[in-house]
Formats: structure tokens, C-alpha cells, sequence
């Protein structure tokens, strides 16, 4: 059995169709049913849905021969134990820092000054702000991250945009990008050594489908 590890919401609807034209479209509707283990087309092959952030995490020990997940995902966890084979192109968006609109960030950036960043990225952000030699006290969120300057929790913020609609809305401005962002095909390295026979099509049956 191929286990295949990825997360509902975007990257599964943007999924779906390279699934299909991969020949391992799920047997039953992912988005509906409350199964966690949902079977495909082909008797050999199950996705497991887990949470975005956990789909390097089944990989990386082997619950999950492969996976799909965002750049941003895997850089915070690190790559270890993962092969990266392809950038599938798909759920692409940018990680950015946003502050609100009339803060003079780059006034704070050249006087060194110390900042409040709020973001679920810690490691990404800590090592972006290191590069520009500028403090940052990091404040965790997981979410409605737009809240933290609007309520003085902090100063800026570090997440995704697709149309900056949210950050508009809310008086924010993206001052910098970080890096584009868009979902991988990711394998446990250990078991494309093992298992070579038999994941290789399946490797390159998601690239002949992720062909734009």
C-alpha cells in the first residue's frame, strides 16, 4: 500500500485534478467524508488527510510515503528525511511582512529598531529579520493574524496573500515579500531508496499531470 499524506482546503481542491489525471482520484468524496484514511481508484494507493503543518512530520517517519505540502510548510520544518522531487505549482501564494498602513517600516528597519512580529512562521521570520540585522520579538498565532496590529498586539506580521483582499480590508500594507510560495511533492527519502518500483510512476505520473 502507497500512502499519500495532504491537507484539506486549498492545496486538496487544487489537488483533486492532478489526482485524477494521475489515475489515483479518491474513491469517495475527501471534503464530505469525516474518514481520515479515504481509498482511492487504484486498490494500492490511500490519501490520509492530516493538518498542513503535520504533512512533513508523516512523511519524514514514514506514516506517509509521500505528500503534498507548501514551501512555507516544509521550509519551517526543516527538509529532514524529505526528497523534494517536484514543485507542483499549485496553491501558490507569497509569504509576506505587513504592517499597517502609515507605519514607517523602513525608518524602524534602518534604526534597528525592535519589533513585535506576530506569525505562526517563527523559524522562517526569526531567520529573515537575522539577515537584516533588525530585532524582533515574535508573538505565535495560528490564525485572524490581521488582529495583531489592529489590537497593538504587535507591530507587523508574516503570512500568506493570494489578492491582499484581507490585508487591504483591514488598513495593512505588505512591506516585503519573503518568498513565493506554492505546494511540493515530497517523499520519504528511505522509502523511495526501499521502494523505488514502485513510487518512481507515481512520481512521474504527478509530474506529466502538474505539466502547465
Amino acid at each position: 500500500m502507497i500512502t499519500l499524506a495532504l491537507s484539506k482546503g486549498r492545496i486538496l481542491d487544487e489537488t483533486l485534478p492532478l489526482l485524477e489525471a494521475a489515475g489515483i482520484a479518491p474513491a469517495e468524496d475527501p471534503e464530505t467524508s469525516r474518514k481520515l484514511i479515504v481509498p482511492t481508484r487504484r486498490p494500492d494507493v490511500r490519501l490520509v488527510l492530516v493538518r498542513a503543518s503535520d504533512t512533513p512530520t508523516y512523511v519524514q517517519y514514514g506514516a506517509a510515503d509521500l505528500g503534498i505540502a507548501g514551501k512555507d510548510v516544509l521550509y519551517e520544518h526543516g527538509g529532514a528525511g524529505l526528497y523534494q522531487p517536484l514543485d507542483l505549482g499549485i496553491a501558490a501564494c507569497r509569504m509576506v511582512v505587513a504592517v499597517p498602513d502609515g507605519f514607517d517600516y523602513a525608518h524602524a528597519v534602518r534604526q534597528g529598531a525592535r519589533l513585535r512580529v506576530a506569525t505562526k512562521y517563527l523559524k522562517t521570520t526569526r531567520e529573515f529579520f537575522a539577515t537584516k540585522g533588525v530585532h524582533v520579538d515574535l508573538i505565535r498565532l495560528y490564525g485572524s493574524m490581521a488582529l495583531a496590529p489592529i489590537l497593538g498586539l504587535a507591530d507587523a506580521i508574516v503570512g500568506l496573500v493570494s489578492t491582499g483582499k484581507t490585508l487591504k480590508a483591514n488598513n495593512l500594507v505588505a512591506v516585503e515579500e519573503i518568498m513565493a510560495v506554492s505546494s511540493r511533492l515530497i517523499v520519504n527519502q528511505a522509502a523511495l531508496k526501499t521502494r523505488r518500483a514502485a513510487l518512481q510512476p507515481l512520481i512521474d505520473a504527478f509530474a506529466k499531470a502538474a505539466q502547465p
